[in-house]
């Protein structure tokens, strides 16, 4: 017997049903419905989705459930064709041939160096006195840049299911395994709808003493006042009904330390989670502000903040205008308040705009890191030299290094200490070794003495102010001489 077009459509569409209902019947659903006490089919799914660097969080608020009073659990793992690249629901396997099968686990490396085994794909069944609920965790795959982290509540009461979600919520912020550690946002090559894969990436707090850090005499005061201060009376500044957020601005020429002071303050606010941008992360700035707010008391460091934070009528500037818009919102006081504290560096403050560097509120606190005078030089010499068997005279080396900065007088320390070793003298360096190094540093020219900040390396273009003139309440653009400008509301 032929068929027309038209009726093998309708034969096969009813195939497909009676497929469907038959597979509906057993497999998870049968399980899930034996469960619940009624049929998965006619009770409502209730989702969520993170971002998948939420995954150790989320396993360590479940656990926090399950171990609860009054819990009782079972763990179901989950078998269907192409499970893993296909990324299902709850729904799409309820209305599939699923079948139980192993429980899927994924290793989370966490920062303090252990490994915390995480679900990946699994059914939790669980009853708090008596009433019954499921769980269905998916993890994020790498093979889908569109896939996320997705957790799924069914319960026979459906109010039941809206608090069971609501818990793990809370306790994934309560376990949060990122707060208090440095962290940076790292991109991956896949790209999907919500844009490139992220993950956080751990990073060891570095241990810098202050007297590590060469600075003219008040400017660590200052910066330490706007954040170390700040946070030690937090509280009390709460209670008056005084904002937390602020905003700091260190510029200067390249090598004078401005990474070194971020790096001080990571040693000081040992307590406070620190997320890092720089490079290719700029882009990811309202993510990373939101996990500064999530991970308060926290501190965001954007380096090179001109990438993103140019001058908005800058001729032929670049595609980073949305940037500097998130920027300028995400320092604002339009937010709500909390405990964040934004640093910002830069070799060149004159292409800033000046609705970032020059309102209260977003930059609270501009400094100017200079190159070092002959005391600073002298101190740096002895610094780095720490370690280092010299007997020689170290004041001719002061004046021989005017205008450099202290990433140069670092590297030069380091090419002598290494003449040394070639010459078979271990760590034991002459006025020759320091000639040498200084030699070798000057034949590569212009370009790599302005990387290290040798003398001539200016910090922006002659004759160019960084701001119009008059823009600070107090004295003009940024200070020649090493100084501090703190904003003033009025």
């Amino acid at each position: 017997m032929s068929l027309t077009p038209e009726e093998f459509g309708t034969a096969f569409r009813r195939f497909i049903q009676v497929m469907n209902t038959a597979a509906a019947t057993g497999g998870l659903a049968q399980r899930l419905s034996g469960h619940l006490g009624q049929d998965p089919a006619t009770v409502p799914v209730l989702a969520e989705e993170f971002p998948s660097y939420e995954h150790p969080c989320l396993q360590l608020a479940l656990d926090a459930v399950l171990a609860a009073d009054g819990i009782e659990f079972e763990r179901v793992g989950l078998a269907a064709h192409n499970k893993r690249y296909l990324n299902p629901s709850l729904s799409d396997m309820l209305a599939g041939d699923v079948r139980e099968g192993p429980v899927d686990w994924t290793n989370v490396h966490l920062g303090d160096g252990t490994v915390l085994p995480c679900v990946r794909s699994g059914l939790f069944l669980i009853t708090e006195h008596e009433r019954p609920a499921a769980v269905f965790v998916s993890g994020a795959q790498a093979e889908r840049p569109d896939s996320s982290l997705q957790v799924e509540v069914i319960a026979a009461e459906p109010g039941d299911a809206e608090r069971l979600l609501a818990r793990i919520r809370e306790l994934m912020e309560q376990h949060n395994v990122y707060r208090g550690h440095v962290l940076s946002l790292r991109t991956g090559h896949m790209f999907g709808p919500r844009g490139p894969t992220t993950d956080l990436v751990f990073h060891e707090r570095p241990t810098v003493a202050r007297e590590d850090v060469v600075l003219p005499d008040g400017i660590m005061d200052r910066v330490e006042r706007h954040t170390v201060v700040f946070s030690e009376h937090a509280q009390a500044l709460r209670d008056a009904g005084q904002g937390l957020r602020r905003g700091i601005l260190l510029h200067g020429p390249p090598g004078v330390g401005k990474t070194l002071t971020v790096r001080y303050l990571c040693s000081r606010l040992a307590g406070r989670t620190v997320l890092l941008l720089t490079g290719n992360t700029l882009g990811a700035l309202t993510a990373v502000s939101t996990l500064a707010r999530q991970l308060a008391p926290s501190m965001v460091v954007v380096e090179d903040v001109d990438l993103i934070a140019e001058e908005r009528t800058t001729p032929f500037r670049s595609a980073s205008s949305g940037f500097l818009f998130e920027l300028l919102n995400e320092m604002d006081g339009l937010r709500d308040d909390a405990d964040v504290i934004y640093v910002l560096t830069t070799n060149r403050a004159d292409l800033l705009e000046p609705a970032l560097a020059l309102r209260p509120g977003r930059v609270d606190l501009t400094v100017h890191l200079p190159l070092p005078d002959a005391d600073g030089r002298r101190r740096l010499l002895a610094l780095y030299s720490r370690g280092v068997e010299a007997d020689l005279d170290w004041e001719p080396y002061v004046g021989r290094t005017e205008g450099a900065s202290p990433a140069y007088i670092k590297e030069l320390l380091r090419q002598a200490v290494l003449s040394a070793a070639q010459a078979g003298r271990g760590n034991r360096i002459t006025a020759a070794d320091l000639d040498d190094a200084i030699a070798g540093l000057a034949s590569g020219g212009e370009l790599a003495q302005r990387l290290l900040g040798a003398a001539g390396s200016g910090e922006q273009p002659a004759g160019r102010p960084p701001f119009p003139p008059g823009a600070f309440p107090r004295g003009g653009g940024f200070p020649a001489s090493p100084g501090v400008i703190v904003m003033d509301p009025s």
